[in-house]
């Protein structure tokens, strides 16, 4: 029996860590149905399950939820390896088909571990899905597990005591933001749970540790051991007694206790073998270092690894390591252990992660954890952004992600977490193609690039485009304050060249420069510029400068200081070099202060100050600016408030749905809507498009135009051509405008025919827009991080423009406004020269609109409102084109563990 609205199977981890598989029951499970409730459930729970002691009641369920012919059946099973463990079912009411009757069982021994609280996450998801907006559930009043089960799910939830029966009331209309959250939290503590065993393992061995000196086995053994792990170390090789001076093993079973981690340096060929044998042994962590794994062995890898409840980072990983003292674990093959400290890394790419390390470690900053990902089959970003989270060691986050596997799971996750510490990113894999040939403005927009930069500004993650940049903010983040959202900063320089491209570089990023107050002067050397940038001239001495900084400091003028100096042949000595003013001074201020010194042969370092505190120094301009200019969007980030999900009243899904699924039974292969089927699905979500009327033949365009001119600007009409499979009507020649008379009408519709033949199906007449500032707007889904919200500049002119702003939906309150001001065109919305400004409710609630239509119908690929034309009052399109595939309907909230292509079963 399949699910509408959920995948054939679901691999989730519950409370304790570990990984069960949820599917729809089927009729082929009526024994493993029959032992849940005759074998694996005390006399107790029977009664409690069944409200009674019936020896028949076992052979009733498994006929109810396994026998055919009852099409208002969601049943749901949980399974650990071949058992099943867990139950949950909803049965549709007859005569209210609103509302459905719930009930939950649970094996003994998998009781209080989450079983149940995953089961009814999915079972309201599929629920919701069929249209059911409450559950209802008779209770024994002593059945206190399943009431805690519902207490804690994160739903409001009615209770009425009749006869010694509870009837309990789970509306899910209600299954809102708390709910999210609710979920999210129960996903974090299972994810923290399941990690323990790979990043505080009590015990490791390494499989494959070779005889060879420099071999990876031997080199990771003896590294663990030198780190100065604090529990055992095992050795497994089954072709040598002893491996550097340490005895080996023959086998994963024959260690002497079964270790937390395992670490595989073993050829790809064996790779699956081993996994199984730690599996079935009780390993919960694997780290495989062994890269070049074809399809079948990565397959045959995941199965084990989720069968057994493993943990995996890698496969084709450099390794690990941890920093903390009471675990102080470096089984990774790269350089020197890094310094214990507290940024936590994860990269994707060995050699990303060596280089990092390396420049971390040069600067002085400590790492919590290093985890190298490598082909991330299994643990990610996501993960371990939430066990840094709650470590209690880490502040600083750095990322290097070539891919997402959920990219809307890891948004929400790090929007929690860059609440509480910032992250930052290598954002790699940009490319300056785009998408060349798309079919609309829309998807032209949709390059990987903007859905990428949606995702992390959505997220509040800093991102970097090198690996210079990455470690140049964290420099400024790890030691300094953040600015004030403003971003407002004064630059000091010894010498005016240097103070213009400072100042330049400040300008490239966004940085405001505000005049300063000319008594700044009164601390400087004679010829000095009190100008933003300041020059102090050459001549100035560090007592000087410092009362300079001082004074910017306390001015109130500014957000952060950069501070610009260049050796010259007037400070030679140690007495007159304007370095010490920064030395001499504090380094944590007010506000944070960076600084340049142009001969210094690094990308950055620190500067210790007289505070103890550190200061960085950047060789480069260019690199501060940025530094400052990233310092200052997290600043900006964190002091929006919380904003809520968009809302847009008056929309129905249930209609729009209607029509997708019709639309897709006559057209299994998807396709662009006719104009016709386009008004009707927009509609559904009130979206304002101008008044159309379809007209087949010329004497329909005739007439529709003679009721149309009333409602155009200056009595005038357009005609559109068009034909299946048509891409852009402008560039076609199929659109003209400002037809005034029946028989220009009727001429544009015979040269319609004549130019395009028999591809032509009709033509849309259309009453004349009022002018406005022409928008685009538009969807488009990305099968990997879902819907695209863009707003954009439009009209024929759109792709030349490429003035746009993205966002992932849905939208929040904030998005809408923040995806207006950020357009280079804002300035022609908020009233330029003098003209009235475009009414921007109207233009927020499109994207409102079109967020809700985004994140209900997955089959929209594509949907492009162009243009879109913003008026001092309202807002209407003039054009519009969707465009649907079939496309599977699924939560990307719902706790689950991803499977990448390469391990997906055939």
């Amino acid at each position: 029996m399949s699910v509408p609205h959920l995948p054939p199977t679901a691999e989730a981890l519950i409370a304790d860590g570990t990984t069960v598989e949820i599917r729809p029951i089927a009729t082929s499970d009526r024994e493993a149905v029959l032992d849940l409730h005759a074998n694996r459930m005390s006399a107790e729970s029977r009664r409690l399950r069944f409200f009674g002691a019936s020896r028949t009641a076992p052979r009733l369920a498994a006929e109810r939820l396994c026998g055919a012919g009852r099409p208002g059946l969601l049943a749901l099973g949980a399974w650990a390896g071949d058992d099943l463990v867990g139950e949950a079912d909803c049965e549709i009411l007859d005569d209210r088909p609103d509302a459905a009757e719930l009930a939950l069982a649970v094996a003994d021994d998998w009781h209080r571990r989450g079983v149940a609280t995953l089961l009814l996450e999915y079972l309201v998801h599929a629920a919701r899905g069929r249209g059911v907006r409450v559950l209802e559930a008779d209770t024994l009043a002593g059945n206190r597990a399943v009431h805690r089960v519902f207490a804690d799910l994160g739903l409001p939830v009615h209770r009425r005591l009749e006869q010694g029966e509870i009837r309990v009331r789970v509306p899910l209309d209600e299954a809102d933001e708390h709910y999210r959250e609710a979920v999210d939290e129960r996903g974090r503590r299972a994810d923290v749970a399941s990690l323990g065993p790979l990043l505080r393992p009590a015990s490791v061995a390494v499989v494959g540790a070779s005889r060879r000196p420099g071999s990876v086995g031997q080199t990771v053994l003896r590294k663990i051991r030198e780190g100065g792990f604090a529990g055992p170390v095992w050795a497994v090789n089954p072709r040598a007694e002893e491996v550097a001076g340490e005895r080996a093993y023959p086998s994963v079973r024959a260690l002497p206790a079964i270790p937390d981690l395992v670490v595989l340096a073993v050829p790809a060929a064996v790779v699956a073998g081993v996994a199984e044998e730690c599996g079935r042994a009780g390993v919960r962590a694997l780290v495989v270092l062994t890269a070049g794994l074809g399809q079948g062995e990565s397959r045959q890898l995941m199965r084990a690894c989720r069968r057994y409840s493993m943990r995996l980072v890698g496969p084709n990983s450099l390794g690990v390591a941890q920093t903390d003292p009471d675990v102080r674990l470096d089984a990774e093959f790269g350089g020197a252990f890094p310094l214990p400290g507290s940024a936590g890394v994860a990269v994707q790419s060995g050699g990303v992660g060596i280089a990092l390390l390396e420049r971390l470690a040069w600067l002085g900053i400590g790492v919590s954890g290093f985890v190298s990902l490598g082909d991330k089959y299994d643990v990610s970003g996501n993960d371990l952004l939430q066990w840094w989270e709650g470590d209690g060691r880490t502040d600083l986050a750095l990322l290097h992600l070539e891919s997402f596997g959920s990219p809307r799971a890891f948004a929400r996750t790090a929007r929690r977490v860059t609440r509480k510490l910032p992250v930052l990113t290598v954002d790699a894999g940009r490319s300056p193609a785009g998408r060349r040939g798309a079919a609309s403005h829309t998807a032209a927009a949709a390059t990987p690039t903007v859905t990428r930069e949606a995702l992390f500004r959505q997220a509040g993650i800093t991102a970097a485009h090198s690996i210079d940049e990455l470690v140049g903010t964290a420099a400024l983040l790890h030691a300094q304050p953040l600015p004030a959202p403003r971003g407002a900063v004064a630059v000091v320089s010894n010498a005016g060249g240097i103070g213009i491209l400072a100042a330049d570089a400040c300008t490239d990023t966004g940085l405001l420069l505000p005049e300063l107050a000319p008594d700044l002067l009164e601390s400087l050397p004679d010829g000095a510029a009190a100008r933003n940038p300041v020059d102090t001239t050459a001549a100035v001495g560090p007592a000087e400068l410092a009362r300079c900084l001082k004074a910017l400091e306390r001015g109130g003028t500014v957000d952060a200081l950069l501070v610009c100096l260049v050796p010259t042949a007037l400070t030679t000595t140690a007495e007159r070099d304007p370095v010490r003013a920064l030395l001499d001074g504090p380094a944590r201020r007010r506000i944070p202060v960076a600084a340049v010194l142009l001969d210094q042969q690094v990308p950055v370092r620190y500067l210790t100050c007289a505070d103890g505190g550190l200061l960085p120094v950047y060789c480069d301009t260019v690199a501060a600016a940025r530094a400052l200019a990233h310092a200052r969007d997290r600043a900006r980030w964190l002091a929006e408030p919380f904003a809520a999900e968009a809302d847009a009243p008056g929309c129905d899904p249930k209609a729009a749905r209607s029509m997708v699924d019709a639309y897709l039974a006559a057209n299994p292969d998807g396709g662009w809507l006719d104009p016709v089927s386009t008004a009707d699905l927009l509609d559904c979500y009130g979206l304002p498009l101008i008044t159309s009327v379809w007209a087949p033949d010329e004497h329909t365009a005739v007439a529709a135009a003679e009721g149309l001119r009333g409602l155009g600007h200056g009595g005038e009409v357009a005609l559109k051509a068009y034909w299946p499979g048509q891409v852009h009507k402008s560039a076609a020649g199929a659109v003209r405008t400002g037809l005034a008379t029946d028989s220009q009408v009727r001429d544009v519709f015979r040269e319609f025919g004549e130019r395009f033949g028999r591809r032509l199906s009709g033509a849309v007449v259309q009453p004349m827009a009022a002018p406005g500032v022409e928008l685009l707007a538009g969807v488009v889904q990305d099968r990997v991080f879902g819907p695209l919200v863009v707003l954009g500049m439009g009209g024929t002119a759109a792709d030349v423009l490429a003035d746009r702003a993205a966002r992932l939906a849905p939208l929040t309150e904030h998005d809408l406004t923040t995806m207006v001001t950020e357009l280079r065109g804002a300035p022609l919305l908020l009233g330029h020269q003098g003209a009235p400004p475009a009414d921007l409710a109207a233009v927020r609630d499109v994207l409102a609109r079109l967020s809700r239509l985004a994140a209900d119908l997955p089959q929209l690929v594509e949907a492009d409102l162009n243009p879109l034309i913003a008026r001092p009052a309202g807002a209407v399109c003039v054009d519009a084109r969707v465009r649907l595939e079939p496309r599977p309907s699924f939560d990307p909230y719902l706790r689950r563990l991803r499977r990448p292509a390469a391990t997906q079963e055939a």
